[in-house]
């Protein structure tokens, strides 16, 4: 069983897996990824293997870890509805408002599983754009590339802060916390080596986020 598996009950996810960008290179890097991963040492797995390229790098974990926050999410969308949860919040301090930019320019308020559907829609939007997720070896990647996957990545932290404050205790109920920990220590170590979040976006988990870099 692959590291990020779930167990049979909730193999649904939220909307289907995206697949890593085609061609040798993404096949090799996915490859590696797994190789590291199973070590069980995730500091090592992070980490740009020599000699690889830095963008191919976060564009293969870019499209893990949008599958990974989907498979997570697709456990509580019974759980998490316009009703139990008509913010997207993350504690009582933290409040997060929907804009792509492009179809809703100014932020809206919606319920936190409508702002995952947008956020999941436009990330789908962005990695399926080969002008910014080239699909073929060697196709030059866009000058703001960097940019992009900043913000796919500090989007995709909100979802974690949501499911940590509004739903730990049914994580726990389900017996699936452990899955959880293990995904978001993941991704913090990942964002944390290539810098792609701000660290005053991390504040609604801080006191995770520094147990886990000081681990």
């Amino acid at each position: 069983m692959s590291l990020f598996g779930l167990g049979s009950r909730n193999q649904k996810t939220f909307r289907p897996k995206k697949n890593a960008p085609s061609g040798s290179k993404g096949a090799q890097l996915r490859k590696h990824i797994d190789a590291t991963l199973g070590s069980g040492n995730l500091k090592e797995a992070v980490k740009l293997p020599p000699g690889e390229d830095l963008y191919e790098w976060l564009a293969v974990n870019t499209v893990d870890f949008f599958n990974q926050v989907n498979i997570l999410f697709g456990t509580l969308t019974e759980f998490c509805t316009p009703t139990s949860c008509p913010t997207m919040s993350a504690g009582p301090k933290y409040e997060y408002r929907w804009a792509d930019g492009v179809v809703i320019k100014k932020p809206i308020e919606v319920s936190a599983p409508k702002y995952v559907e947008y956020l999941m829609d436009w990330i789908e939007a962005q990695l399926d754009d080969e002008s910014i997720f080239p699909q073929k070896l060697g196709a030059p990647f866009p000058p703001n590339f960097q940019d992009v996957v900043k913000t796919i990545f500090k989007r995709l932290f909100r979802v974690y802060a949501h499911i940590y404050h509004s739903h730990f205790q049914k994580i726990v109920s389900l017996k699936e916390e452990a899955h959880l920990n293990t995904c978001f220590k993941h991704f913090v170590l990942f964002t944390w080596e290539f810098r792609l979040i701000d660290k005053g976006e991390l504040a609604p988990l801080q006191d995770l986020v520094e147990s886990i870099l000081q681990y």
